[in-house]
């Protein structure tokens, strides 16, 4: 199983009247954790998108546990449970600064091929660095 953790910092804009972090935001937090994981795995949008496929969201879960507030140094956990055929699905956990969790979430995300507008299976490039975590001696 792929597991990735990104750091970011709560700015003041993203805080609500009541100093915490705006519930809408959280979905931004898990774009930039699910973009650092796959570039850590050697992956980009941009590289995939040259390469004519895209990745729309096609579900996002989440659930507040505990606020996150402005300037809260938050870590977010991201992993990818099982190997993406058509779909690729990434789980998040969210811990403040103590350890603490404090918002679990998920996004669900298709391959598309920018050409046709239809689904497709995981493309061949992206395949190969994320075969290895799923293999029997990662698990």
């Amino acid at each position: 199983m792929f597991v990735h953790e990104t750091q970011v910092r709560v700015r003041y804009a993203e805080t609500d009247q009541m100093g915490y972090v705006y519930y809408g935001n959280y979905a931004m937090y898990y774009e930039v954790a699910r973009v650092e994981a796959m570039r850590n795995m050697g992956l980009t949008y941009k590289s995939m998108e040259e390469q004519g496929v895209m990745m729309p969201v096609l579900e996002n879960r989440s659930k507040y546990i505990r606020p996150a507030r402005y300037d809260d140094l938050l870590t977010i956990r991201t992993s990818i449970k099982k190997f993406p055929t058509s779909r690729i699905v990434f789980d998040y956990e969210l811990f403040n600064e103590e350890g603490t969790l404090i918002n679990i979430g998920e996004t669900t995300l298709v391959f598309v091929d920018m050409k046709t507008g239809r689904p497709c299976g995981i493309p061949d490039y992206m395949a190969e660095p994320m075969r290895p975590y799923y293999e029997p001696s990662h698990q």
